[in-house]
């Protein structure tokens, strides 16, 4: 949606880079708009931007032009579609924060839109941290983690039928969290050692809180459960090693981590996809499947030769070359100057995010 920055609200959330007699961006895409923003704009005198049809919290938004005719796009994007899941998500939240039982269905039929021809849309999957709001976190991250874990299990030849049952488990794996006391998910400086007691047993609530349904399999209950498990055993709740731990739970283990990393959070700044899969896996060698992680970095690394990137000093590049045992890491051409760089050995660098695919 194309409109006038005049009409800017905050939380409006940018599709395209913002340029003004620069090579580069003055705000990126996936931006989600502050009046800081708004104002920057109207000082490098931009007169209309391209948004999204829907604002950071869901809601719908309604523009005229300059014709006083109503905007309407035809097609309704992944990234609406998200963040309506997200709303409706808030508020099946907020129920279970009052008491009123979960209910299996409507959780499904939030997840269900977003997985329809999931595997086209792998690039805007991997490009939600972008929409990481600080206050709304807990509700996005339930809803990502069901996607990013459809999306691998998806890559793992898992069937449809299946496939749902694991994105189920990765939304409803933080279900408990509605039963942990509100200041710990709104608080901003680091957890005291016993508060982080308290929002460890959210498995247990989560499992608590699931009644018997058809629609929920018995193995997708255990996934819930075993989330934070980790395969050297130094997971929780119960401190399950490799062959103890259902392969629902693996995928969800590194889908939540994945997005926890990536998203902007009261007490941590997000980090580029690129930048945490790296870290997944080597600094956290062993405590993941590598069949799995294997399977999220070929969901995220599908650029070839030739398509364009952003680096993470705001560089705009070109892939030239692609070492398979170094994918996050190409040999690069900067367009600015046409500068070959080789990531590999420009390690303080990192792909910030693909720009289009070749």
């Amino acid at each position: 949606m194309n409109i006038s920055v005049d009409r800017l609200n905050a939380g409006c959330i940018l599709t395209e880079d913002v340029f003004s007699m620069t090579n580069r961006p003055i705000i990126t895409s996936k931006t989600v708009l502050t009046d800081e923003h708004i104002n920057l704009l109207k000082v490098f005198q931009v007169k209309k931007v391209e948004i999204e049809n829907t604002q950071i919290d869901g809601n719908l938004l309604s523009e005229l032009t300059e014709a006083n005719q109503f905007i309407e796009d035809d097609e309704e994007s992944f990234f609406d579609k998200f963040l309506y899941g997200v709303s409706q998500y808030k508020k099946e939240f907020r129920s279970w924060q009052s008491g009123v039982p979960l209910s299996i269905p409507a959780v499904r039929a939030i997840l269900l839109p977003l997985l329809e021809d999931l595997e086209q849309y792998s690039k805007e999957v991997f490009s939600l941290y972008h929409l990481s709001n600080k206050r709304e976190y807990i509700y996005q991250h339930s809803v990502a983690v069901g996607v990013i874990s459809a999306l691998i299990a998806q890559k793992m030849g898992y069937n449809k039928g299946e496939t749902i049952q694991i994105a189920m488990a990765g939304c409803l794996s933080d279900a408990g969290m509605s039963k942990i006391p509100p200041g710990l998910l709104t608080k901003e400086e680091p957890l005291t050692e016993e508060e982080f007691a308290e929002v460890k047993r959210h498995t247990s609530y989560s499992l608590k809180m699931l009644p018997e349904h058809s629609l929920l399999k018995k193995e997708t209950r255990l996934a819930i459960l075993q989330h934070h498990e980790r395969l050297d055993g130094s997971g929780y709740p119960l401190g399950n090693a490799d062959n103890k731990i259902h392969p629902y739970a693996k995928i969800i283990a590194v889908s939540d981590t994945f997005h926890a990393m990536t998203s902007q959070r009261l007490y941590r700044s997000k980090q580029s996809p690129f930048k945490v899969l790296e870290k997944l896996q080597q600094d956290y060698f062993g405590k993941f499947d590598h069949v799995v992680l294997q399977a999220l970095s070929n969901s995220i690394i599908q650029y070839t030769i030739g398509s364009t990137i952003r680096l993470s000093n705001g560089h705009r590049a070109e892939i030239v070359f692609v070492e398979g045992r170094s994918a996050t890491r190409p040999l690069v051409k900067i367009l600015e100057d046409e500068a070959l760089m080789d990531l590999e050995k420009n390690r303080h660098l990192y792909i910030e995010e693909v720009l289009q695919y070749s």
